[in-house]
């Protein structure tokens, strides 16, 4: 099993209040969704009216898959209009495989 993480950092600089901000997280975290079969959550900076930060999960047999659907993501949050995506990094992590053995040789 692989599981691949995606950090996006965005700045809304016309956010003057949290409830601005609140419209513009749930427009992209909502749209992220639809279109992907991930599972994205604002995760940090929820205090702040001009910043929102989001984490992006997917899991998947293949680590390509996992990387493939992650860049996907990553292109939707560039062309974000009410915000500007200024941070992103991406982790690809391995689990279970060490544990259990190759599956194939059984």
């Amino acid at each position: 099993m692989v599981v691949g993480v995606l950090r996006l950092v965005f700045h809304i600089p016309h956010a003057r209040s949290l409830k601005e901000k609140r419209g513009v997280v749930r427009k992209f975290r909502d749209r992220i969704r639809a279109r992907f079969e991930v599972s994205i959550a604002e995760v940090d900076a929820q205090d702040l009216h001009q910043k929102a930060v989001f984490g992006v999960a997917v899991v998947s047999s293949k680590a390509s898959v996992c990387d493939s659907v992650l860049e996907q993501v990553a292109r939707a949050a560039e062309l974000q209009e009410d915000a500007v995506l200024t941070d992103r990094a991406t982790e690809i992590i391995g689990v279970g495989d060490e544990l259990y053995g190759d599956d194939d040789e059984a």
